[in-house]
């Protein structure tokens, strides 16, 4: 399958200079540039900058970065979901997972989430792939937020209907562990209908079981 990649950026005003808003960046952009400090939800700044790199080099991976001058601020990630989990046992190639999502502290607020996975989408470059993400709660930043899990899973849908991705149900053990845990879709256009048969299969292992 042919994975689409079609280079969108934008600029955004903050305080006495610009944000660059663009992507999906090549490994030898990103190869470039530097993480800031604050990113480092997932694994420390250095280690998440290589990953990011890594990603990038992928053929279905895409890196969608906000930065301030040479250092990246935010970032969304694309990719296919990891051998060891569910989503993968369709082996499927045109099943992309959304996965991590993380903006620096002090450039929250300012709707780069928003930004970032609009762009992502832009010029229908998404539109032969399923692109679904998991939203588990202890993931979420609800320290540095001051939302509760609630509101915090109300923040994650509305971005991610911002594209067009809605909520699907599925008996997988982990999104199942607590209400708050989600699972949102977005079925691209050109995806044919035996993909989206293999993937209800992956999202319902136990509908047969009695």
């Amino acid at each position: 399958m042919e994975h689409r990649k079609v280079m969108h950026a934008e600029q955004m005003a903050y305080k006495d200079r610009e944000l660059i808003i663009e992507g999906p960046l090549p490994a030898e952009v990103l190869s470039r540039l530097s993480l800031h400090p604050d990113l480092d939800a997932f694994r420390r700044p250095s280690e998440q900058w290589k990953a990011l790199i890594e990603i990038a080099e992928l053929d279905e991976g895409r890196i969608i970065a906000t930065r301030d001058g040479e250092t990246i601020v935010g970032y969304i990630t694309f990719h296919y979901p990891d051998e060891l989990e569910r989503w993968s046992e369709g082996a499927m190639e045109d099943l992309v997972e959304l996965g991590a999502v993380e903006v620096a502290d002090e450039y929250r607020s300012l709707g780069l989430g928003k930004r970032m996975i609009n762009i992502a989408f832009a010029g229908e470059q998404l539109e032969n792939t399923i692109v679904f993400a998991t939203e588990y709660y202890w993931h979420w930043d609800l320290e540095g937020t001051g939302l509760n899990v609630w509101d915090y899973r109300a923040m994650m849908e509305k971005l991610m209907k911002s594209v067009g991705m809605v909520w699907f149900a599925t008996d997988d053990p982990e999104i199942c562990a607590h209400p708050a845990n989600c699972l949102m879709v977005r079925i691209g256009k050109d995806v044919p209908i035996d993909s989206v048969e293999r993937f209800d299969r992956v999202r319902f292992k136990q509908r047969f079981m009695y």
